[in-house]
């Protein structure tokens, strides 16, 4: 049987040291077998050690490039990242309830490795009521989602279930809607993710990796799931693999060596074997 290789869109910002953003998203969908295609929703001056500068860019290109973009191209699943400001959320918004892709990933990004904010206050509103409920999957993690539902983030995986819950009403009223929550804050050896629909809450335990390489985990993730929902049709065997191929990512980072601040995960870890002297 001919397998239809699938094309995925990715819109975020753009960080030229290719740990996170458009870069790493384009890495982790080639790496993981589809065809990515990328619309730049801001341009951002970064490096593994931290943000010193962002620039916009109007929302009336960034619509006009998903326009252009869809009226040629099929987009079978979207990765939403970096949109940074309250009118290209909304422009995003529009534009995707018009074309309607099939599967919709959402990384709300709101604070940088670095700590530094790349989405602005006002749109964080935007967000919650506009962009969740047009989503499949939504991949937070517990300072995200505690910013998204106003309260402190999550300190353990029994809290978490609560959370959990608490987005999935934000979300629409289908059964295939995820809520995908990062545990990798939580204090511990242990960094346990769930992954919830409003029926079904399942934990995904992992030992926790010690490094600092750790730039652009929630890009790589989120753009996985994006690669890997129209290939197994399965939102919790995606999830599964997603995470897998993060593990791995993050695991042989030290192969990479990419800056003095947090390095990125190596997206291509399946692809490129370590050189031994």
């Amino acid at each position: 049987m001919h397998r239809t290789i699938p094309n995925t869109l990715t819109i975020a910002g753009v960080d030229p040291s290719g740990g996170a953003g458009v870069l790493a998203d384009i890495k982790a969908m080639s790496a993981l077998g589809a065809y990515a295609t990328g619309v730049i929703a801001a341009l951002t001056s970064q490096s593994t050690q931290g943000v010193t500068g962002i620039y916009p860019v109007d929302p009336s290109f960034i619509k006009q490039q998903i326009d252009t973009l869809f009226n040629d191209v099929r987009i079978d699943a979207v990765k939403i990242g970096m949109l940074g400001q309250q009118p290209v959320i909304r422009t995003v918004v529009d534009a995707l309830a018009q074309w309607k892709p099939k599967y919709l990933v959402l990384d709300p990004v709101m604070v940088a490795k670095s700590g530094d904010h790349l989405l602005e206050k006002a749109a964080t509103s935007e967000m919650r009521e506009a962009m969740l409920p047009l989503s499949t999957m939504i991949t937070p993690n517990l300072p995200e989602a505690g910013v998204l539902l106003e309260m402190r983030p999550a300190e353990t995986v029994k809290e978490m279930y609560g959370v959990a819950e608490k987005l999935r009403r934000l979300m629409a009223d289908k059964e295939d809607r995820w809520v995908f929550l990062k545990g990798g804050h939580l204090p511990g050896p242990e960094c346990t993710d769930l992954l919830y629909n409003g029926d079904k809450m399942i934990e995904m335990p992992a030992q926790r990796i010690n490094t600092k390489n750790t730039h652009g985990t929630g890009c790589t993730l989120s753009a996985a799931l994006a690669a890997l929902l129209p290939q197994t049709t399965d939102a919790v065997q995606a999830a599964k693999a997603a995470k897998e191929y993060l593990y791995k990512a993050i695991a042989r980072s030290g192969d990479l060596t990419v800056g003095s601040g947090h390095g990125p995960v190596n997206h291509f870890h399946a692809w490129w074997q370590p050189i031994t002297p």
